[in-house]
C-alpha cells in the first residue's frame, strides 16, 4: 500500500464538493471506512465519497467502477453502490474521486452470515444476476485473476508455507491436495463474464443475519465464473454451498467448482496472513480477516473428503 501524501479529512471531503459539486457540499460529512484502494466518506444518510488513497491502481479502478456500475446495477437482486457524481483531479486532490449511493449493512468478516439458507439463495441470485457475457471492450485480467489457476501454483506454495510457519495451518499437506486438485482441472472455455473479482467477506454486506448488499467494484473484470463462485466456500456458513449451488443458473460443471475450489484457497490464504498482520498489529492487517479464512479452509477440507 502506498498511501497518499495528502490526509483526507472530512474538511478535505467538504471542500472537493463545494468546489465541483456545490449542491452536495452542505451535507453532513463523516468517514465510514479506510480500504485497501480507497477511503469512503458518508455524505448525510444515503450517499457516499469514494477517495483513492492507497495502491496505484487505485485511481484506474475508481474510474472503471463509476463507467460501469450505473449499468450493471438495475439487473442485480442485490444493492450496490452506483456513482452519481464524479470528481476530477485538482489543486486541492491530485486523483477522481466519486460520489456514490451508500449501501447499508455490515461487512460480513465483522456480522458473518447467521441465516445459511437465505444468504445462498440471495447471493446465488446476485451471481446469476451479475454472470453474463461481458463487453470485448472489459478488462479480463483482473489484477492477475484473470488467467489459469496453475500460474499462481508458487505463489500459493508460497503462502502456504509461510501460514504453516507462522502456525496458522495444521495440516497443510490436505489444503494443498484440495489446491492441487483445483489447478488440474480444465480451463474455462465459455465466454468471459462479468465477475465481481474481490467476494471476501468485507466486500459483502449483512443484515439479520442475511446478506443485504456487495460493495467495491474495483477489480470488476470479465472471465472465469469461478473466481466468484469460490464464495459459497468463503462466505456461507457451513452445509450451504450445495444449496447455493443448486439456486445458481445455469448449473456449475465439475470442473468450474474444481476450480472455485482453487480460487477459494487463495482468498483464504490471503485471509490468514491479513488476520494474522491485524492480530499482531503488523501495517495493513485486519484481525477480522482471519476466522472467515480459517472457516473457509475447514470447509473445503472437509467437503474434500466426502
Amino acid at each position: 500500500m502506498t498511501h497518499t501524501e495528502i490526509e483526507i479529512s472530512a474538511e478535505l471531503v467538504r471542500d472537493l464538493l463545494r468546489d465541483q459539486h456545490p449542491d452536495l457540499a452542505d451535507r453532513p460529512v463523516r468517514l465510514g471506512a479506510r480500504g485497501w484502494d480507497n477511503q469512503l466518506w458518508r455524505l448525510g444518510d444515503d450517499l457516499a465519497v469514494r477517495l483513492p488513497w492507497a495502491t496505484q491502481d487505485a485511481d484506474e479502478l475508481l474510474r472503471k467502477e463509476h463507467t460501469w456500475l450505473p449499468v450493471l446495477a438495475p439487473r442485480l437482486p442485490l444493492p450496490i453502490p452506483v456513482p452519481q457524481r464524479l470528481g476530477e483531479p485538482s489543486a486541492l486532490f491530485p486523483h477522481p474521486w466519486t460520489v456514490t449511493t451508500w449501501v447499508p449493512g455490515e461487512p460480513a468478516d465483522r456480522a458473518p452470515v447467521a441465516r445459511g439458507a437465505e444468504a445462498a439463495t440471495a447471493l446465488a441470485a446476485f451471481l446469476t444476476a451479475l454472470h453474463r457475457p461481458a463487453p470485448e471492450e472489459v478488462d479480463t485480467d483482473g489484477r492477475g485473476r484473470g488467467g489459469p489457476l496453475a500460474g499462481s501454483s508458487e505463489w500459493v506454495a508460497q503462502q502456504l508455507a509461510s501460514a504453516t510457519e507462522l502456525g496458522l495451518i495444521p495440516d497443510p499437506d490436505a489444503v494443498r491436495a484440495v489446491w492441487d486438485d483445483a489447478a488440474a482441472a480444465p480451463g474455462w472455455a465459455g465466454p468471459a463474464l462479468w465477475l465481481h473479482g474481490d467476494l471476501h467477506p468485507a466486500n459483502v454486506l449483512t443484515a439479520d443475519g442475511t446478506i443485504c448488499g456487495v460493495i467495491d467494484f474495483g477489480d470488476l473484470f470479465a472471465g472465469d465464473p469461478a473466481v466468484d463462485l469460490a464464495a459459497a466456500w468463503t462466505l456461507l456458513p457451513d452445509d450451504t454451498a450445495d444449496r447455493f449451488h443448486a439456486a445458481y443458473r445455469p448449473a456449475p460443471d465439475a470442473a468450474t467448482l474444481r476450480r472455485a475450489r482453487g480460487w477459494a484457497v487463495i482468498r483464504a490464504l490471503v485471509g490468514l496472513h491479513v488476520g494474522d498482520a491485524g492480530v499482531h498489529g503488523r501495517p495493513g492487517g485486519k484481525a477480522t480477516w482471519g476466522p472467515p479464512a480459517h472457516a473457509a479452509l475447514r470447509r473445503l477440507i472437509a467437503t474434500a473428503h466426502r
